[in-house]
Order: structure tokens, then C-alpha cells, then sequence
């Protein structure tokens, strides 16, 4: 069924690089999302009135911001399909960000709603009358959004796309509360136990509970999470396999939105080599880079010194010592100074963030044992980095 609705309304589906091939899928989603809520909202909420069933209506309620939550995804993916302007150098995908946020703030809202309800039916019971109509809306129900779910991983997976994803957790998690809204029906029908409204509370904070952790996930990339592993992996291993390239270091990657992904990182190259072909080489990858994985990647060119043995062996003793004071601990860009009265051992570290209070601590310990070990007085003039930009993907 997806792949047939795939060809039927999306040209070249399986181009999912293309910007307009993902608001494509992204429209598609929506407008199946709009129909299939809206139906099951019609049905939920004839019977809930005519039961008096509070969770039966609380699904219903549920299926209407699920279908106000695919207007917004529809539109989400329509404005982030705008091409950059003077305004907007880098684009408007994360649009796409912004209507997820939405929809967790339209679930959180009904949510709160539907548990305030719930909690007066608790206080006032009413008893419920639950029909063969009302259990065969429900059964639907239950089949159409375990369909849904499953029609907007696929979705999901095919484009990246956290909001689709979650779309597709929002209705696994809807099968889960008409079950429950099912169960408290028969349960009323064969036991006459007033559980109505503690069921329909129930599936209320199930609904606050999802707009919450749909919040979390949205907010985390406007707010620059770090990138997958995935991505850094495609990145560090195209910089590995390129000639004359001797290490990286200082990864990082800024998410504009899907589709717009701007990263820099420091490419070491002997010093020895030529600096016109060391930079065309550069321009090179760049270029290549952002053709083959549609990465905007700046490149800044360390040249390295490969042939200083003192420097080499210093090099060395300081790695050991950083090891021995926190195995994470790892150096780059290391050079030396020598002055009248000391050397100058220039050098970033890479810093864990729980390392980070101890800095003062950690550089201290290091001279101290650089003194007791070199008969050289040594200086260390140390920049700490954070490790989220240096570590390697497979760590």
C-alpha cells in the first residue's frame, strides 16, 4: 500500500536528495494523516456521545489533534521547501523543526485538556453504554493507526526525517490507548466497574507524556545537538581515504534543517608539501563532498611537522602523560617554541565534558610531570576542546 501511494502521487520517490522529492513525501504524509484522523474523529466522537464514554470521546479528541498536528506537517514541509533569500542565506528547512515543535504543542494542550475531563468523570461517574458499533469503531480504529504507523516509519526512514519518525511513534502510540479505551468499555459492560474515567485519564497522560518527548526531540536539533554517528562517520571517512591527508581534527556540524548541512574540520598535511596542490586538493574535497553527500564543508589546512624527531619524542611524552591522567584525553595540532629560558609547548587537547572543571587541574598535573620528567624547563600552553568535535565516530 505505501509503495503504491508512493508512485501514484510521488515522481521519483526513490530521489530522496532532492528537495522537492522530500516535501513530496513530507505533503504526502500529511494529507493521508488529515483523512484517516478525520474519519476516525467522526466515528470516535458519534459514539462516544451517544455511550457517554469520556475515554471513548478522549480518543476521538485524540484523533482531532492528530489531524491538526498533519495540517501542520503538511504545511511545515511546504515552507521548508523555500529555496534560500537575502534573509535566509541558509535556507528554510528547519520549517520542518518548527511544525514537529508544533505538534507537540497542540498534543501537550489536548492532553491537558482530555485529563481534566477525565478527572470530573472520575469525581461524577456516569454509567457508559457500549454497543457492537462502539466495539467495531474501536477495532478500526486500532487497524488504521497500527497501518499509519507503519506507513510513516517507512516514510520516515526513506527521507531521514525526525518528524515523520515521530509521527509514526504518535500512532503506535494511539493503537496502544484505543486498546486501552477498549479494554475500559468491556470492562464496564461485563463488570459494571466505574473505570471510564480512570481510563480516560490514563490515556490523557499517555497524550502529555508523548507531546513532552516529541518537544524534547524537536527542540534538541534547533538547539544544535551534536551530529549522529553516521553522519560524522560519512565525513571522517572521505577525509581518511584522500591522499597526503596525515589526520582531522575539530569536526563540526551546523543543521540547518534537512537537506542543509554546513561542516568544517582541520585536515593535517606534511609541511613539506606543496601548498598550491595541498590547497587544490582541498577545494577538491569540498567540492566533492557536498556533490556526492550535499554537505557545505569547509576545509582548514594544518600543515603538520613530520620531521623533527625532538618534536616527535616531545609529542609523545606529553600523549603518554595526558593517557596516563584520563585514557580520553587525546592531543593535536602540537607544536614548539623554543624561547631563552623555557620552550613553549603549543597544543589543543580534546576535553570530555566531564573534564571540563577540572582544566586548571589537568594542565597542572602535566607540567608537573613534564618537570620531574625533561632536564628542559618546559611552558604548556594548552587549548581545550571539547570532545564532541573530536572524537571518532566509532568510539
Amino acid at each position: 500500500m505505501t509503495k503504491l501511494l508512493l508512485r501514484a502521487f510521488v515522481k521519483n520517490y526513490r530521489d530522496t536528495g532532492d528537495p522537492k522529492v522530500r516535501s513530496a513525501i513530507g505533503s504526502l504524509s500529511g494529507i493521508v494523516g488529515i483523512v484517516c484522523n478525520l474519519l476516525l474523529f467522526g466515528g470516535k466522537i458519534v459514539i462516544g456521545t451517544v455511550s457517554g464514554s469520556v475515554s471513548i470521546t478522549a480518543d476521538a479528541m485524540n484523533n482531532l489533534s492528530d489531524a491538526t498536528s498533519s495540517v501542520v506537517t503538511l504545511v511545515g514541509f511546504k515552507l521548508a521547501e523555500q529555496p534560500a533569500d537575502e534573509e535566509h542565506p541558509y535556507g528554510h528547512a528547519r520549517f520542518e523543526y518548527l511544525s514537529g515543535l508544533a505538534v507537540a504543542a497542540l498534543i501537550v494542550v489536548i492532553g491537558f485538556e482530555l485529563a481534566k475531563s477525565s478527572f470530573l468523570k472520575i469525581l461524577s461517574p456516569a454509567p457508559v453504554s457500549f454497543s457492537f458499533a462502539a466495539g467495531l469503531v474501536l477495532i478500526l480504529s486500532i487497524c488504521v493507526k497500527l497501518w499509519n504507523s507503519l506507513f510513516n516509519r517507512t516514510l520516515g526512514n526513506l527521507i531521514v526525517s525526525t518528524t515523520l519518525l515521530a509521527t509514526a511513534a504518535d500512532s503506535r502510540n494511539d493503537v496502544i490507548t484505543t486498546s486501552a479505551v477498549l479494554i475500559a468499555a468491556l470492562v464496564e459492560m461485563f463488570t459494571g466497574l466505574a473505570v471510564d474515567g480512570w481510563m480516560g485519564l490514563g490515556v490523557s497522560l499517555f497524550i502529555l507524556y508523548s507531546g513532552a518527548k516529541l518537544g524534547k526531540e524537536t527542540i534538541s536539533p534547533l538547539l544544535g545537538e551534536a551530529a549522529s554517528p553516521e553522519l560524522q562517520a560519512l565525513i571522517v571517512d572521505y577525509i581518511r581515504a584522500q591522499p597526503k591527508v596525515l589526520g582531522y581534527h575539530d569536526l563540526m556540524v551546523h543543521d540547518y534543517g534537512p537537506g542543509q548541512r554546513f561542516a568544517s574540520i582541520h585536515v593535517e598535511m606534511d609541511r613539506n608539501e606543496d601548498p598550491l596542490i595541498c590547497h587544490e586538493l582541498i577545494d577538491d574535497m569540498e567540492r566533492e563532498c557536498l556533490q556526492s553527500h550535499n554537505i557545505h564543508l569547509v576545509i582548514h589546512y594544518d600543515p603538520v611537522i613530520t620531521d623533527d624527531p625532538e618534536l616527535t619524542r616531545l609529542q609523545d611524552v606529553v600523549s603518554g602523560i595526558l593517557t596516563h591522567i584520563d585514557p580520553r584525553l587525546k592531543l593535536h595540532d602540537f607544536r614548539m617554541v623554543p624561547g631563552e629560558s623555557h620552550v613553549n609547548l603549543i597544543f589543543d587537547v580534546a576535553l570530555p565534558g566531564d573534564l571540563q572543571p577540572r582544566e586548571k587541574e589537568i594542565q597542572q598535573q602535566l607540567d608537573e610531570a613534564l618537570a620531574a620528567q625533561e632536564p628542559l624547563t618546559y611552558r604548556t600552553v594548552i587549548t581545550f576542546d571539547p570532545a564532541a568535535f573530536n572524537q571518532s565516530p566509532s568510539a
